[in-house]
């Protein structure tokens, strides 16, 4: 079974851990001591968006932290309200390949849908073919738009 657990500030350093396995993964830096300042600045501001730790029990019934998965939230005039972002949705190794990431994403537009955002936005990347597959298999499209970035100095 998948529970998810809203996050707390008790949580920031397993959180920042999976954080660095995830970045990893694609060799994305990551400044850990900001990262925790990052994390207690999102969990105190409720604007920001909402965090939950993913867990699922084992075959023992007992529940292990198997991911988390982070939703920032955005006003958007095109979409009539706010929208929000899944900035971060992370399984981690030991536990893909028992459906929590499909039930994670099956959480998310529930808690989507009681936020009453008016779309989720994802990214992912090129390489991740089993994401991709698992997120056009949950009701994502394809977006026909490019996303483009520019770093504020």
């Amino acid at each position: 079974m998948t529970t998810f657990k809203p996050l707390e500030v008790s949580d920031i350093p397993i959180i920042v851990e999976m954080m660095q396995e995830f970045y990893a993964i694609d060799s994305y830096p990551i400044d850990v001591e900001k990262s925790k300042l990052l994390f207690s600045e999102f969990i105190s501001n409720k604007n920001h968006g909402k965090g939950w730790l993913i867990c699922h029990s084992d075959e023992k019934g007992i529940p292990k932290i198997a991911g988390y998965a982070i939703l920032t939230f955005v006003f958007s005039f095109e979409y009539g309200g706010t929208i929000a972002f899944i900035d971060e949705l992370y399984i981690k190794e030991s536990h893909r390949g028992k459906g929590i990431g499909k039930t994670s994403i099956a959480f998310l537009k529930a808690e989507a849908a009681k936020l009453s955002l008016k779309l989720l936005y994802l990214e992912v990347e090129n390489h991740n073919s089993t994401a991709q597959k698992l997120y056009l298999a949950t009701g994502f499209e394809l977006h026909k738009r490019n996303i483009m970035k520019y770093k504020v100095q």
